[in-house]
């Protein structure tokens, strides 16, 4: 599978300038021979911190995000009504999956919960699984989306310059401890620009099976930077070396049912 991380810079509101600058990353994109092109979280809105704003909001089917993905195949961030941050498959100009953000950031400089809905499910598709940002700050999502069957991990993130953690030595920390432990690709793209408040550095990386980076952007500028996943070389290295056998997932589940409150049980 060659994959190419679509690293752009968007503009808050500017909707159709937004999905022309992605139309034009994709064809590149298309131009080197991607079988999958995958854009930075919410690069059809801009990173949308301030409230709810009925323009941005679309359904999965608006042609606008359509003329994004073209006839390739496209993973695109965009805000769904009633409110979902979301990210979108598409595969020969049809829809083929919509990931919801399940873990809303409600910390530092970040309020999500306050405008988006969180997302209440995980979906793996031909051994693809979409995790948006935050997500993937939640351990247990991704083992859980490895356990139904993920090879590869797509995270479009929004990922700023904070004072408060170094987002740029995290990031990479973070995705090359699940594409080790967990034995998958992961592919973070990541955006650039000035949003909201927020400096958004790039970096966008993949990082595979044994923990290495395989191929990476540069920080704070648009980029398209094409990896090519070798499928057959993870599975044999699953084999090789069986870190997912004997998962426990009964005391797992045991464990996690007991911090469930009674009421949600019900």
């Amino acid at each position: 599978m060659r994959v190419a991380l679509a690293q752009m810079d968007c503009r808050l509101g500017e909707v159709t300038t937004n999905v022309g600058r992605a139309a034009e990353l994709r064809a590149e994109a298309q131009a080197a021979g991607a079988d999958l092109v995958v854009f930075p979280e919410l690069a059809v809105p801009g990173y949308c911190k301030d409230g709810r704003d009925a323009h941005l909001a679309m359904a999965p089917d608006d042609e606008r995000l359509a003329l994004v993905a073209g006839e390739t195949s496209a993973v695109v961030g965009f805000v769904e009504r009633p409110w979902y941050n979301a990210a979108g498959w598409w595969e020969g100009g049809r829809l083929r999956h919509v990931h919801r953000k399940v873990y809303l950031p409600n910390y530092g400089p970040w309020h999500e919960g306050r405008y988006f809905t969180a997302g209440d499910a995980l979906g793996v598709v031909n051994g693809v699984a979409i995790l948006i940002c935050n997500d993937v700050w939640h351990p247990a999502l991704v083992e859980l989306a490895v356990r139904r069957g993920a090879e590869v991990l797509l995270v479009p993130a929004n990922s700023a310059r904070n004072p408060l953690v170094d987002n740029l030595s995290a990031w990479r920390d973070i995705t090359r401890f699940y594409a080790r432990l967990l034995q998958v690709f992961v592919v973070f793209v990541n955006r650039v620009g000035i949003d909201a408040g927020f400096s958004f550095w790039g970096g966008s990386h993949v990082v595979d099976f044994d923990g290495r980076v395989v191929a990476e952007g540069p920080e704070d500028v648009e980029a398209v930077v094409i990896a090519d996943l070798d499928l057959e070389a993870l599975r044999r290295r699953r084999r090789e070396l069986p870190l997912l056998d004997d998962p426990r997932l009964e005391l797992l589940a045991d464990g996690f049912s007991a911090l469930v409150p009674p009421d949600l049980l019900q």
